[in-house]
C-alpha cells in the first residue's frame, strides 16, 4: 500500500479511494434485496466479487465523481459549465447510468447550456459523486454545502435531490475535518448539523435523516435490519443518503462500514460508495484494505489515476491556504 505523511492527501485520497471500493463492491449486488445477498454469499458479502463489470471495476459513481475531482485539481472550483465539459467528456453509457442521464448528456455534447438540461429527479445521482466537494471544501462547510447544490443542479433540480447532495458533501466536509484533528464525531450532533444544511432545501429530508440518531448500536444483521425497517435504500436520495451516513456511524472502522453498506442491498453500488466517501475521509488513505486497493482497476482513469487526481488537489488546498 501506498503510505504517505501528508495528512491533507490522506483525508482526500481515503475519501475518493474509499468511494471507489464501495461502489466496486457493491456493484456485485446492485439492485438485489439484502436476503438474496445473504444466500448468494453464504452470508454476507464481504469481498469483491463480478458483478455487470469484473470484480473491482467501477460504476456511474466513481466515473462521475472523477469528473468533480478533476476539476477541483485543476482550478479549485466547481464551475458548473466546466463540470459539465467533464461529464460529457468521462461519459460511458455501459457504466451503469440511470436512463434519464442519457439524454441529458445528449443534449450537453450537442451544445446546451448545462443550466438548461436538469430535469425534476428525486434520485441520488448528484449525491453519489459529490464526495470530492466535501472533502476539498471541508474547511468551510457552507461552501462544500454551496458546491454540492451547485454542482447537483446540473442533472438533478428536485429539493430531495438537492438535499441529498448537501447533505453527503457535509458528512464527507465533517469527517475530513475530524480525521485531520483527530477528533471523535458524535452521532446527534453529527446529524443535527446536516439537517440543518438539509433544510434549505428539503424539510422531509432533514427529518428522515434525523431518523438514523434512532438506530442502536449492535451485532452487524441486527443493525442492518433497523436501518432497512426506517429506509428502502433504493435510488431515491432521502431512502439512500441515510444508510450510507448510518452504516459509517455505527461502525468503527473502515472496513465495516462499507460492508455493512452493500450488504444493506438495494442500489448497493451507490450507498456503498457513499458510506466509503465518509469512512475514508475519516479514517485516512492508510486504513483502506490494501488487497482491495490492489483490486481496484487501473486503466487510463483508474486506482492510480484517482491517487494522481488527490495529490494534486491536496497540493492545491494547501497552496490555497
Amino acid at each position: 500500500m501506498l503510505h504517505t505523511s501528508d495528512p491533507l492527501f490522506s483525508r482526500f485520497a481515503g475519501s475518493a479511494l474509499g468511494a471507489f471500493i464501495g461502489d466496486a463492491l457493491g456493484m456485485a449486488v446492485e439492485g438485489q434485496p439484502h436476503e438474496l445477498i445473504l444466500e448468494t454469499y453464504g452470508g454476507m458479502l464481504d469481498d469483491m466479487w463480478p458483478g455487470r463489470f469484473p470484480a473491482g471495476h467501477y460504476t456511474d459513481d466513481t466515473e462521475m465523481a472523477i469528473s468533480l475531482l478533476e476539476v477541483l485539481a485543476a482550478t479549485g472550483d466547481l464551475d458548473p459549465a466546466l463540470l459539465a465539459r467533464h461529464f460529457t467528456v468521462n461519459f460511458h453509457p455501459e457504466r451503469g447510468y440511470g436512463g434519464r442521464i442519457y439524454g441529458i448528456m445528449s443534449q450537453l455534447a450537442a451544445g446546451e447550456a448545462w443550466d438548461r438540461v436538469g430535469t425534476d429527479s428525486f434520485g441520488n445521482g448528484a449525491a453519489m459523486r459529490v464526495a470530492p466537494a466535501g472533502f476539498y471544501f471541508y474547511d468551510d462547510l457552507d461552501r462544500a454545502a454551496q458546491e454540492a447544490a451547485r454542482q447537483a443542479s446540473i442533472t438533478h433540480r428536485h429539493p430531495e435531490a438537492l438535499a441529498g447532495a448537501v447533505i453527503q458533501a457535509g458528512a464527507v466536509a465533517m469527517a475530513t475535518r475530524a480525521g485531520l484533528d483527530d477528533a471523535p464525531l458524535f452521532v446527534e450532533s453529527f446529524l443535527r448539523t446536516l439537517a440543518g444544511l438539509a433544510r434549505d432545501h428539503d424539510e422531509l429530508s432533514a427529518t428522515r435523516l434525523l431518523a438514523v440518531a434512532n438506530i442502536q448500536p449492535g451485532e452487524t444483521l441486527d443493525v442492518i435490519a433497523q436501518i432497512r425497517g426506517l429506509f428502502q435504500c433504493d435510488v431515491k436520495a432521502i431512502e439512500a443518503v441515510p444508510p450510507a451516513i448510518a452504516a459509517f456511524l455505527m461502525t468503527t472502522n473502515f472496513r465495516e462500514a462499507v460492508l455493512m453498506a452493500v450488504n444493506l442491498g438495494g442500489d448497493a453500488d451507490t450507498i456503498g460508495a457513499m458510506a466509503g466517501a465518509i469512512a475514508g475521509a475519516y479514517y485516512g488513505f492508510e486504513a483502506l484494505p490494501a488487497a482491495w486497493l490492489d483490486r481496484l482497476e487501473n486503466g487510463d482513469l483508474g486506482r492510480d489515476y484517482v491517487i494522481n487526481l488527490c495529490r494534486q488537489a491536496a497540493q492545491r488546498k494547501a497552496a490555497a491556504g
